[in-house]
């Protein structure tokens, strides 16, 4: 009797478990059905959650159109993050359309060989650097011409964002040194620089632009001090010496108003400084690595680094640039040695990290809240890169939805290919989405108004029309008599046409840039006020002959070596109808090559009075410019000494040909260049 009454006791839990079991099961069945139905809301109708036991999820009418409770509760399940930028891709190029057999530096260092601009190429060959058109690819002669001014080896190269033809070197020998390329390129070495600025004790390591004042560098030493200097001075060129570091400066970068720079040093530290004052706005330790580490403003004030941990892993960091004692976010990428150098494209927000020695570049996104940086892709290759150099966004080609485009110099062997970053999309219209107004060649603002104190936005221009676009959300509005770079002239539409004859093709026929103008204060003319913006465009500031440059991927090698395709050949008059073995062999006998070496094979001799004879037909076939007159008479020649006279005039005639075909190639590219400014003249 007492084992049944404990069998039974025991029964009566059991079976309350089950029904509650069962009332679970049908409620969670209900709630499936329900979402289903549904349509999984926002989040997937695989995205049920049942940490929310409230959650309205009957299907009554109420809800019809109205799915926010549904979406709160299945955010976690999201799926991949959507973004234009996603399937962006790296597309290498073809080694003819590479830069080949360069004399590359060997140096270790982890300065910045390569700079490049719409219209040129610098490459650092040790003490010397190669400045080559961004056109002239393929095989580079060794004994082409250089900079050579320097007489230490150079560390930094930067081409003047406001200037296409101006450069600025730093060197081992304690000095920056400004050149002023020709228009064309060079046709010697050039050996004397425009300006020198010397004000270091040591070696300069990295040089800056200001993207905003005209005529600002800002440079950073091994002697630990950061330079402020006005290139346009010549009498007095450094505004300030920024004398806060301890120990070396790994990296300088400077801000999208140039009002603020940031710094990596040895002492492991991450400085904000203002320029003009020296005063060291915050401060802080970036990273735990003792290893080299690198800076980059971000836009929404914020800074990232990448740099080493203290167990020699690679990573990255997101910082406030106004409280820098802890990173927003923190992140490992591997365990390489290289250095880690990052790109930021402030149209796109993406970020590339690129590191020394490594074969791929990893690129990502960046957003507004946590966790900040997310991770999109990353193009990889099998030769390692010694260093990077990027376009500008005015020079990358928008009818193939290029959004980036880097410059890589080979590791191994002297090459540098040019790898495009691509968001693939199918239609070659202009995409509005992907290309924002970008940085304009033009200053907005003089040296010394900047050093005064004043802080305005970068001039923007339009990618599709290629017109600039004063940016008027400034600090300060330009006053009457401050500065000429922010002066507007109203002009007729008939200036207006002129300039839009006067630009820098970009490959696409929807679009054309302005040149940049001079030093002496380039002029903005025509504008037009629209919502607070007035969109004007530039003069060509005597720069007539840049009418005829083109995008520099449409006349490349290939198409120079293949130009005579367009022009007529002489026909083959040559039976063409041979099929029998026999007929070949009889046809090529017959030629004039196997008469030579039947004639000359049987060593008879010849009379004066047959050479004589030979020699003025020889004279005649010349002045009429025959091929085959020359031969006419081929019987006739019955010494080896005549067959050499005979040769040559015949290496003489081809020598002419090939420098008719030259300039009818010439005649071809100017007549097709023509043929663009024509067209873009008509739509405009």
């Amino acid at each position: 009797m007492g084992c049944a009454k404990i069998d039974r006791a025991t029964v009566v839990p059991i079976a309350i478990i089950i029904s509650i079991f069962e009332a679970v099961r049908n409620e969670f069945a209900e709630k499936w059905k329900a979402l289903l139905e549904a349509g999984g809301g926002g989040g997937g109708a695989c995205g049920l959650s049942l940490s929310d036991p409230e959650q309205h999820v009957a299907g009554d009418s109420d809800n019809d159109g109205d799915n926010d409770s549904m979406t709160n509760s299945q955010l976690w399940f999201r799926g991949v993050r959507p973004s234009k930028f996603r399937h962006v891709y790296g597309l290498p190029t073809r080694k003819e359309c590479c830069y080949t057999d360069i004399s590359v530096v060997r140096s270790g260092n982890d300065g910045n060989f390569c700079a490049t601009n719409p219209t040129f190429l610098a490459i650092v060959a040790d003490t010397t650097f190669v400045v080559i058109p961004i056109n002239q690819t393929g095989r580079i002669d060794f004994q082409c011409c250089k900079v050579i001014g320097h007489t230490g080896q150079i560390l930094d190269l930067k081409w003047n964002p406001f200037d296409d033809n101006m450069i600025a070197s730093a060197s081992d020998d304690c000095t920056i040194k400004l050149w002023k390329i020709p228009e064309g390129g060079l046709t010697s070495n050039l050996s004397e620089c425009s300006t020198e600025l010397v004000g270091h004790k040591r070696k300069v390591l990295h040089i800056e632009w200001h993207p905003t004042a005209a005529n600002v560098l800002i440079s950073a030493g091994f002697d630990h001090l950061i330079c402020v200097w006005d290139v346009g001075n010549a009498e007095k060129p450094l505004l300030n010496v920024i004398n806060c570091h301890v120990d070396m400066i790994y990296s300088l970068a400077i801000n999208r108003d140039g009002s603020l720079i940031a710094t990596t040093s040895k002492d492991k530290k991450l400085r904000v400084i203002e320029p003009r004052s020296g005063i060291v706005v915050s401060e802080g330790i970036c990273h735990m690595g003792t290893k080299c580490s690198k800076a980059v403003f971000l836009d929404n004030d914020r800074i990232l680094t990448t740099g080493f941990s203290r167990h020699s892993d690679r990573q990255y960091a997101v910082w406030n640039q106004h409280d820098l004692k802890k990173p927003l976010v923190q992140e490992v990428i591997d365990s390489s040695s290289g250095v880690v150098t990052p790109y930021f494209d402030y149209d796109t927000k993406m970020i590339y990290l690129a590191g020394k020695g490594d074969g791929n570049i990893r690129y990502y996104e960046l957003v507004d809240e946590a966790p900040y940086v997310y991770y999109l892709n990353q193009f990889l290759s099998g030769q390692p890169q010694k260093a990077l150099g990027f376009m500008p966004k005015r020079g990358v080609n928008v009818s193939q939805c290029e959004v980036f485009r880097f410059y890589k110099l080979h590791a191994a062997g002297n090459i540098c290919e040019p790898i495009s970053m691509i968001v693939p999309r199918k239609s070659t219209l202009f995409q509005s989405d992907l290309y924002p107004d970008t940085l304009a060649d033009i200053p907005a603002i003089g040296a010394k108004e900047w050093f005064q104190g004043r802080n305005v936005q970068p001039m923007l221009r339009s990618m599709k029309t290629g017109e600039s676009i004063l940016d008027t959300s400034t600090s300060q509005k330009p006053r009457s008599n401050e500065s000429k770079y922010a002066t507007i002239h109203h002009t007729s539409s008939k200036h207006n046409v002129l300039n839009n004859h006067h630009g820098n093709y970009n490959g696409n026929s929807n679009n054309h840039s302005h040149s940049n103008g001079t030093n002496n204060g380039p002029a903005l003319n025509g504008s037009n006020y629209t919502n607070g913006t007035s969109v004007t465009s530039l003069t060509n500031g005597g720069k007539n002959n840049k009418e005829n440059e083109i995008d520099n991927r449409k006349f490349d090698n290939n198409t120079k070596k293949f130009a005579f395709l367009s022009q007529p050949t002489i026909p083959d008059y040559r039976p063409q109808a041979i099929i029998e073995k026999s007929q070949k062999t009889s046809t090529n006998q017959s030629t004039k090559f196997h008469q030579l070496q039947a004639i000359f094979g049987q060593h008879q001799t010849a009379n004066h009075k047959d050479i004589a004879n030979l020699q003025n037909n020889l004279l005649s076939s010349s002045r009429n410019s025959s091929r085959n007159s020359s031969l006419e008479n081929i019987n006739l020649l019955n010494s080896e000494n005549e067959l050499r006279k005979a040769f040559n005039k015949q290496a003489e005639e081809i020598k002419s040909l090939r420098k008719s075909l030259n300039n009818s190639e010439k005649r071809v590219r100017e007549l097709e260049a023509e043929v663009k400014r024509l067209q873009l003249q008509q739509k405009h």
